[in-house]
């Protein structure tokens, strides 16, 4: 989408949306926009460098093709580079709404005060995809009951997404302003990262992500930009950024009850513990669908799980599998691809996190507090011999990485027991192309996923137990050598962007 030139037809009005400004700022804040809206544009111009930056992380979060409505749209320049299937702006300036129209005409702006109900509920389109308020919070009277009067316009899938500044950075833009580098602003709340997050949990959301973004608004000669990508994401560092961002989902649309489910049961050489994981496998959802997927095993594997489907066909809908490739990570991608369950789950077949552990996972997804659930080891103690030292070691200290990197608390990324439903399986796969064939386990592929589709990522605790039988097929450092390459790639394509 490209700017018109010339004026163009007026589209036909949507529904009038009211505008109130009696409240002293309001008014003051309209004035200003009013002002503003004929130079908006040359001042994005003057300060580019800084607003290509804020709009590449937007549209890393924000895929091409979404239905998105941006509240607060200026003249629509940022609705229109994020390049929706379906894009719906509101702005309380009717000068700015009407330069939006004339610039981008295949787009439906509203004039309106988003602080009224009326407002919001004259919009058509919901519920959307995501809904952006990129600084607009600065200005609302009441964000927390702003962001209530969200609810209606979302579904379990939409994300609102918040940009800010740093308020530490308050008197350099100040500053800016008087020198005339960057554009006047009516007077700002003042919210920090924790505060916005509170509102949206008053409001009844959860907070997915936050993440603190551009150091140097500025690209002086590439300087600006080596500071961006490698300083910028850095911990403590991070503290002084210059952008704030906030993704948050509704509990209220969170919740799904009546959930069927698939148990995807990866089994190299397990020959002993295949019809163990039917004994000991729980009822806990209306359809349980079991699926094992056999990765080439030399100790009869295959003619096992032949044998107990048959004996348990009365109790389960077993479905046998065997992978077309190596490693667990294939095996569960092309379990996934066969699974018919609403929610899909992974139990490794060595059964060090037993079948009866289950139930806790599903009923995270379908009470809706959790997108993804992931097991960790690493809470209560361990049985002897259940995981050697120096994995115990490893593990933590990839969970911290791996934490900072995803931008959501994973205390032991390697736990195989991971959960999520089908259809946001779906959503992130076409997203999840981090590490090709570097990913044997499959774990980070689906961790990174959930968090690039900003998923809602919860951890359960859980027992984890020693071998009954077979060996681990886990080599300390040749694959601790994968984790770190992961680690380095995941680094550029999440956080150096």
């Amino acid at each position: 989408m490209t700017p018109q030139n010339a004026a163009t037809a007026e589209p036909p009005s949507p529904r009038p949306i009211a505008v109130t400004a009696n409240q002293e700022r309001k008014r003051k804040i309209l004035e200003h926009a009013e002002r503003m809206a004929s130079g908006r544009l040359a001042w994005k111009r003057r300060n580019a460098y800084f607003h290509e930056k804020d709009l590449g992380y937007l549209r890393f979060m924000i895929p091409e093709g979404a239905k998105v409505l941006e509240l607060g749209c200026g003249v629509g320049d940022l609705l229109a580079n994020l390049k929706p299937s379906f894009g719906v702006g509101v702005d309380v300036s009717p000068a700015m709404v009407e330069e939006a129209r004339r610039l981008w005409p295949d787009l439906t702006f509203h004039i309106g005060d988003m602080e009224l109900p009326e407002t919001l509920a004259a919009i058509d389109g919901g519920p959307f995809d995501f809904i952006v308020l990129s600084d607009t919070i600065g200005s609302l009277e009441d964000c927390q009951r702003v962001f209530e009067s969200l609810h209606p316009l979302c579904d379990r899938n939409t994300r609102i997404v918040v940009g800010y500044y740093n308020y530490v950075w308050e008197m350099i833009l100040r500053l800016a302003e008087r020198l005339h580098l960057k554009m006047p602003q009516t007077v700002q709340n003042f919210l920090a990262p924790a505060d916005i997050k509170n509102l949206f949990e008053l409001a009844g959301y959860d907070v997915v992500n936050q993440q603190r973004r551009i150091l140097s608004p500025r690209h002086m000669l590439g300087l600006g930009e080596l500071i961006n990508r490698l300083l910028a994401p850095m911990p403590i560092i991070n503290r002084a950024a210059l952008r704030d961002y906030t993704v948050a989902r509704s509990r209220v649309h969170a919740g799904e009850p009546g959930l069927s489910a698939s148990v995807v049961i990866p089994c190299r050489n397990e020959r002993g513990n295949i019809e163990t994981a039917l004994k000991t496998m729980p009822r806990f959802s209306s359809r349980l669908e079991i699926i094992f997927i056999e990765g080439h095993s030399q100790d009869g594997t295959q003619e096992e799980i032949d044998r107990v489907a048959k004996v348990y066909a009365d109790e389960f809908d077993i479905k046998t599998m065997t992978q077309p490739g190596k490693g667990k990570g294939d095996a569960v991608r092309a379990a996934f691809d066969a699974a018919t369950g609403d929610v899909l789950m992974i139990l490794d077949a060595d059964l060090t996190v037993a079948p009866e552990e289950l139930p806790k996972f599903f009923n995270l997804i379908e009470q809706g507090q959790a997108e993804f659930v992931n097991g960790s080891r690493l809470v209560y103690p361990m049985e002897e011999e259940a995981m050697r030292f120096l994995n115990l070691i490893a593990n933590s200290l990839f969970a911290r990485a791996f934490s900072w990197l995803l931008g959501q608390r994973v205390t032991d990324t390697l736990c195989g027991t991971k959960v999520l439903k089908r259809l946001d399986y779906e959503r992130t796969k076409s997203i999840r192309t981090y590490f090709d064939e570097l990913d044997p386990f499959g774990d980070f592929d689906l961790l990174f996923g959930a968090a690039r589709g900003n998923l809602k990522i919860v951890e359960v605790p859980i027992r984890y137990r020693g071998r009954a039988y077979g060996e681990t097929q886990i080599s300390r450092f040749r694959h601790g050598w994968m984790l770190l390459k992961m680690a380095v790639l995941a680094f550029r394509k999440m956080k150096a962007i």
